[in-house]
C-alpha cells in the first residue's frame, strides 16, 4: 500500500472492488510503477470508475493519485 508522502508514477494492470469487512466497498487498483515493481493502492470511488487496464497514474507527496493525460516525454 502506498503512503499520503509517497510519490510515483506507474500504470494500471488490475482493478478490483471487494467488501472485505462486510459493510464498506473498498476499490484498489495494482499498478506497475517505472521501476517495474508492483504496488496496490486504494482509490475513490470516482477515480475508480474513470480508470482502466493500462491508464496511466501518478502520486506526488500530500496528494491522492491522478489520471496522467498522457504518457511521459520519451517513453516511446
Amino acid at each position: 500500500m502506498t503512503t499520503k508522502e509517497d510519490a510515483w508514477t506507474g500504470t494500471v494492470t488490475k482493478k478490483s472492488r471487494a467488501m472485505l469487512d462486510g459493510s464498506n466497498l473498498y476499490r484498489r487498483l495494482q499498478v506497475r510503477l517505472d521501476d517495474g515493481s508492483l504496488r496496490e493502492i486504494k482509490v475513490d470511488r470516482d477515480l475508480w470508475k474513470e480508470l482502466e487496464v493500462g491508464d496511466l497514474l501518478t502520486k506526488t507527496p500530500g496528494e491522492n493519485p491522478r489520471r496522467c493525460a498522457e504518457p511521459p516525454a520519451g517513453s516511446d
